[in-house]
């Protein structure tokens, strides 16, 4: 039997909400319900941080990031010199360049995971030191022989500013603002190829070839200062482990294993490789082949440089505007395009010299506007590994590139159509692969393997604990807040209550 009473219930007082922690584990929920991305802490926004200290991170970490192509590049012109004094050919002097560019693909693959087991700033500190060296060495080399081995133990000191300068954007900063700062480090990343030669050139004239290795050694030199007395350690120290090689393969097997992280790496790749197409068919294409005097060439080169930077620019303008995929896209797009209409005005001659300038530009510029989002979307992907992500995309960049740039040469074409193809040729592949490989897998997230995994588990503990903490915290508040409302809302009752009244029958008391 169920009792009634006739008596009338107090009114319910008004219930406070706290908002509480959604738990990782919970059913995933349809795309339309998903909560929008949490808002970037001030301190890991990089446009939030004043202005000195943007450009003290850019000029730092953009400083680190070309060292690698002043290193490959800044004795180009001293290569007949090279060929008479040290009796060798042209072909051994080739080879010091391509010994370069495999230690700098090697030393990535190590450094990268390196970087992730013990921090970032001792194996850069050493890698600063080795090239240093190497350097030095490299200036009293006696013949090519010891110049090419020495070139090689170059490259590897190089790799280590080129991998952690990224993996530390990753590090320190996340969103846009990290979007953004990687946009600033392509311009000087894409551009240092361009000019290294160029400086190079200046300071031949001023210095036996001799000199431009002790150059590289001052500058690696004023980069390790730099980094002693500037740089934090950016790797928590919950997150640093002692380094092995074999569990190291593993995550990049591991890491393999995403076709979306493929994807990003070979339009990485592709990008460079066309660059370096540039690079090394330009002063055939435009003196040989169009008559340009050295002076005229130096300006209409530093013209197509100047299309990359602009683009590279733009892109740091539209990051906060548009995702980082769709800028990809774009890029990708509108370069296969501008290369076809490359590849046509070469083999054409329509319009002249004029007829192959224009779309040359709007290639170098599409190219501004790739190179720095395939980085980005891979770092984000791959958070917890970010230093072997970050050698996978070098050492994709140096070693593709490598093999584009002597590929001019054995083209049976014209050198203004040989560098056209190879342009036209990478950005059509990097736009293949990108529908092949990447977009629809970068829609799902990355399946994590082995290390990165237990290390994206801790990450993912911490922050739920981190809101669990807030929630708490918010609980607490409301908690004292209503006690609040309850204590003044007595009190004005009492005042209110005439004097010698009987109290009304309720459940208050």
């Amino acid at each position: 039997m169920v009792v009634t009473s006739n008596l009338p219930l107090p009114p319910r007082r008004p219930t406070r909400t706290v908002p509480t922690p959604v738990s990782t584990s919970a059913a995933p929920t349809p795309a339309t319900l998903r909560p929008a991305p949490a808002p970037v802490p001030r301190e890991r926004d990089f446009t939030a941080l004043p202005l000195r200290r943007r450009a003290a991170w850019v000029v730092l970490l953009g400083s680190l990031a070309a060292l690698g192509a002043f290193t490959i590049d800044l004795y180009l012109p001293a290569f007949p010199a090279l060929e008479s004094e040290l009796g060798a050919s042209a072909s051994q002097v080739q080879l010091t360049l391509t010994g370069t560019m495999v230690g700098v693909a090697l030393g990535m693959l190590l450094v990268g995971p390196l970087s992730d087991a013990v921090g970032r700033r001792r194996p850069l500190l050493v890698g600063l030191g080795v090239h240093v060296v190497a350097s030095l060495l490299c200036a009293l080399a006696p013949s090519i022989e010891v110049l090419s081995v020495l070139r090689v133990l170059q490259g590897l000191g190089t790799s280590a500013a080129s991998v952690i300068a990224l993996a530390v954007v990753r590090d320190k900063f996340e969103g846009r603002g990290a979007a953004r700062l990687q946009a600033r480090l392509m311009v000087i990343v894409g551009v240092s190829p361009l000019f290294a030669p160029s400086i190079g050139g200046v300071l031949l004239e001023l210095f036996h070839w001799r000199g431009l290795f002790v150059a590289l050694a001052v500058l690696s030199a004023s980069l390790a200062v730099a980094v002693g007395v500037l740089l934090p350690e950016t790797v928590p120290a919950r997150q640093r482990r002692r380094f092995r090689l074999v569990p190291a393969l593993r995550g990049y097997v591991g890491l393999l294993r995403d076709p979306a992280l493929i994807g990003l790496v070979l339009v990485a790749g592709m990008s460079m490789s066309a660059i370096f197409g540039y690079v090394a068919q330009s002063s055939f294409a435009f003196q040989q082949q169009y008559g340009l005097s050295a002076a005229a060439f130096g300006l209409v080169f530093a013209t197509g440089g100047g299309m990359l930077v602009l683009g590279t620019q733009v892109n740091g303008s539209l990051v906060h505007r548009f995702s980082s995929q769709g800028l990809l896209v774009t890029g990708l797009s509108a370069g296969a395009v501008s290369g076809l209409l490359l590849v046509a005005g070469a083999t054409t001659g329509a319009g002249g010299l004029l007829g192959l300038l224009v779309p040359l530009w709007l290639t170098m510029f599409s190219i501004g506007l790739v190179m720095p989002n395939s980085p980005v979307l891979a770092l984000e992907r791959h958070a917890t590994a970010a230093g072997a992500t970050a050698a996978l995309l070098g050492a994709s960049q140096h070693g593709v590139a490598a093999a584009a740039a002597p590929l001019g040469g054995s083209l049976p074409f014209a050198p203004a159509t040989s560098m056209a193809v190879i342009m036209s040729g990478a950005l059509l592949v990097a736009l293949v692969v990108y529908l092949v490989f990447t977009r629809r897998t970068l829609a799902r997230p990355p399946v994590l393997h082995g290390e990165e995994a237990r290390l994206a588990a801790a990450a993912e503990a911490e922050r739920v604990r981190q809101l669990e903490a807030e929630a708490a915290r918010l609980a607490a508040a409301g908690r004292n807040e209503e006690h609040g409302d309850e204590r003044r809302a007595a009190g004005k009752g009492a005042q209110a209550q005439p004097a010698g009244a009987a109290c009304s029958p309720c459940t208050d008391c």
